[in-house]
Order: C-alpha cells, then structure tokens, then sequence
C-alpha cells in the first residue's frame, strides 16, 4: 500500500469510529530543536513550523474538529533572547497577513486568547483585523495562545468574579469568566517532542482532557501524525471519574 493510501485509510478508519475530537489544543514544541539538528537559525525551526499550522488548520476539518488551539507564545517566551522575540514577531505579522485571505476563503474563525497589550502595534493590530474580517465563519475556529499563560488567566477570572461581587461560583458559572467561555474544554491534547508538561497551558481547562505526547518535533508533525494520534484517543475510554461500568450503562 502506498503511503498516501495508507494515509487515507486511516482517515477513512478514525472517521468512521465516529468519536472524533471536537475541541484538539497543540502544544508545539521542538521548533529550535529541528532548526538546530539541520545547522540552520531557530527562526528557520519555527517558519516551518507554521507550515505544520497551515496543514493542521487544513486538515481538522475535514476529520470533523471544531475547534484548534495552538500554544503560539507564552508569557515565558518573552524572555527569550530579544533578537529571537523580535523575529517571531515579524514572522507573526508576516503569518497573519499572508494567510488571512484563506482563513476566509475556507471558513476559518480567528480567536486570539492571552495578553495581545505587549506585542508589538504591527502584529497586534493584524492579529485585532483577521479576528473581525473572520468572526463569522463557522468552518473550524481557530484559536491562537499568544503572550499567554494558564495561571494568569485563572488569576485575571478570579479578580473578574471579584469585581462583579459574586457572592459564589461553581465550575460551570467560572468557565464564562476565563479567554475561552464561548469554546468547549479540549478533548484531546497534544504535545510534541517528547515532552511531559503542560508549560502552564490552558490548566482549567485541560482538566479531563485525553493527552498524547509524540516525539516526533513539530515541524517535522504531519497530517498522519495527527490522525495517529486521534486514533490512540480513540481507544482510550473518557469516564470522568465514573468507572467502565458506569460509562457503559
């Protein structure tokens, strides 16, 4: 069998099982690696991996996910050296402008969650004009982490409660308050390279979420790498604390 029919047939194979994700957040992590394993720039690591965006955005629909999230940039990324963060601003301007005709063209909602008031006015100001020429697509939402943090953001819902004088909040009625109150929780996470930690990522929400750690880099992550690991979240069973009998009735 050839490698794109062996591709399609797994497609075909986790389309079919009917339990396709709705919600898969990315923690893309190996960009400097790769970049450095080929003598080449870090920035030339994370140029390609936009590709690896592109291919996903692409890919997700049609396999039938609703919703993907991308760890772009976190609070801890600005403390990188500054030639590199000034790079991977540029290369976020440059993404952004390059590929807003398509988002729209293919139905594709841009969402941005984190602290857009430190980047830059150029890529702050692209990134504010692709989420409001995009708001009403309804193809694949799309939802890009930039300058975020995890516990930044429950500490920013917790001083909105604050400030609203809730008296109490139970889980559901904390949701609305958090960057992502309109999306469903993930369901499926992944994280690349290897590596097991969450980097301060989506903590809320990640709370039930299925977890799939691959070593491949991302980069290199391909449309099979993805339906590899949709199909290994396939055969896990999602009890939510309840037990296999339970989940069976």
């Amino acid at each position: 069998m050839s490698r794109r029919k062996d591709e399609d047939a797994l497609k075909e194979q986790i389309v079919s099982s009917g339990s396709i994700p709705r919600h898969v957040a990315f923690i893309m992590d190996g960009n400097g690696r790769w970049a450095l394993k080929r003598g080449l720039p870090r920035i030339a690591g994370h140029r390609q991996g936009v590709r690896t965006v592109r291919t996903m955005v692409e890919t997700g629909p049609e396999i039938g996910v609703e919703v993907m999230t991308f760890y772009t940039f976190s609070t801890e990324n600005w403390r990188r050296p500054r030639l590199e963060v000034t790079a991977l601003m540029e290369l976020l301007l440059d993404s952004i402008n390059k590929e807003l005709e398509d988002l729209k063209r293919n139905e594709v909602s841009l969402r941005v969650i984190g602290d857009l008031t430190g980047l830059p006015p150029a890529p702050r100001e692209a990134l504010e004009k692709a989420i409001r020429e995009t708001e009403d697509n309804r193809r694949l939402i799309l939802v890009l982490a930039i300058s975020y943090s995890g516990r930044r953001e429950i500490v920013q819902a917790v001083n909105r409660v604050l400030k609203d004088r809730v008296a109490e909040v139970d889980e559901e009625s904390f949701k609305r308050y958090l960057n992502t109150s309109e999306l469903p929780d993930p369901d499926l996470l992944i994280r690349t390279s290897g590596e097991f930690r969450l980097s301060n990522f989506m903590l809320y929400q990640v709370a039930y979420s299925e977890i799939v750690v691959t070593d491949r880099l991302w980069p290199d992550f391909s449309r099979r790498d993805l339906y590899n690991c949709i199909a290994i979240y396939q055969q896990r069973e999602r009890r939510f604390g309840k037990t296999s009998d339970q989940v069976m009735k």
